[in-house]
């Protein structure tokens, strides 16, 4: 049984290798935009880290309690790759990524800080003990993910905010959003982590790419026409 997730990953490294495939406005002026090749890139390296040094593997339960952001999206198809299930409905999971390290202590496996800053080298200031520190971690890790273990379409993929859950198998037809073929789609950090993710597989999986875009951003009519976006 097939991983939508894996077949993704495999159609944005070759097929869409060097165009905008994600692109993050965030606050104070700050803009992201990361190519089939680069997205893959982060994806491959984050998924070995979850698999090197923290023995991730097929079917652990990681919860995703980040915002919305283009870090977030790195984590959920990392973790898809491997056959993991993402939690978003603040559930019991194996691992906790946040953006708040200061109250997973002692309840997960491990704890992964995940500063948001593009250009953050390390998580600012003290993390709490045995808390792993993404931003100066990652980058050490390997470009190319090879799985030490062959996920299961049939293991879960995602469990949404109503505690509803998807499997690999179902991932695109019963998770995702369906979105025009090749759209370049805006997708609002307003929504929620769970539209977001569903919005960007969709695009993604039609060929298409997104721009993710934080609340206090203004999307002005010249930022708009400036991305070519096609819908909403």
């Amino acid at each position: 049984m097939s991983i939508p997730a894996i077949e993704l990953m495999t159609s944005l490294r070759s097929g869409h290798s060097t165009s905008p495939r994600l692109t993050w406005y965030g606050p104070d002026s700050e803009r992201v935009e990361l190519s089939g090749r680069v997205l893959d890139n982060w994806v491959a390296k984050t998924g070995n880290l979850l698999q090197d040094e923290l023995d991730a593997e097929p079917e652990m339960r990681l919860r995703l309690d980040l915002p919305v952001h283009w870090k977030s999206m790195i984590w959920a198809l990392a973790a898809w790759q491997l056959g993991m299930e993402t939690v978003l409905d603040g559930g019991e999971a194996d691992l906790l990524v946040t953006d708040n390290p200061g109250t997973g202590a002692g309840t997960y496996d491990a704890v992964i800080a995940v500063a948001l800053p593009a250009l953050a080298m390390r998580w600012p200031g003290e993390l709490p003990a045995g808390v792993i520190d993404y931003a100066a971690e990652v980058r050490s890790h390997g470009d190319i993910f090879m799985a030490h273990s062959d996920p299961s379409g049939s293991g879960f993929a995602v469990t949404d905010r109503r505690g509803t859950r998807h499997r690999h198998a179902d991932l695109i037809t019963g998770f995702s959003a369906p979105h025009d073929e090749g759209v370049r789609l805006l997708v609002t950090a307003g929504d929620g982590l769970e539209a977001a993710l569903a919005n960007c597989l969709g695009a993604w999986h039609g060929g298409g790419s997104v721009v993710l875009a934080h609340p206090e951003v203004q999307l002005t009519d010249q930022l708009l026409a400036a991305e070519r976006i096609q819908g909403t």
